[in-house]
């Protein structure tokens, strides 16, 4: 698998990963850091995320099963050479996701918001 920025023509086949109209996931490659990841040409899974007042915050985790642990890579890296701490919401319905984050180091640090009604948790590593 490669990892590699998201461009404009990507847009369909993150919106399908996330039922997102094409419009959204094309202003999300506009207006954050997007990385996908792919295999033979096809895109797995795609993680965006940003950076605000000491802290990345990461937006959007999808992907077919197996790649979270690569993705979480790309905004962790980034923390650790801006020495930043690293933020994620899970849903509690995503045990892969969550488990995902407990290896590469993030510690659960309470409840997060809901969306579409579904509850999230909060996932936190201070110093990466």
């Amino acid at each position: 698998m490669e990892m590699r920025d998201a461009i404009e023509a990507d847009a369909g086949r993150l919106a399908s990963l996330t039922d997102a109209p094409r419009d959204v996931m094309r202003n999300l490659v506009h207006d954050r850091t997007v990385r996908v990841i792919e295999e033979e040409e096809d895109i797995r899974g795609f993680v965006s995320y940003d950076a605000r007042e000491q802290t990345v915050y990461v937006t959007q985790l999808e992907g077919d099963d197996g790649v979270y642990p690569e993705l979480l890579d790309e905004p962790v890296r980034f923390a650790q050479t801006e020495e930043m701490a690293v933020e994620l919401l899970v849903p509690d319905t995503e045990a892969e996701m969550r488990d995902a984050a407990s290896d590469a180091g993030f510690e659960r640090t309470g409840g997060g918001p809901q969306f579409d009604g579904e509850s999230t948790t909060r996932y936190r590593i201070d110093n990466p």
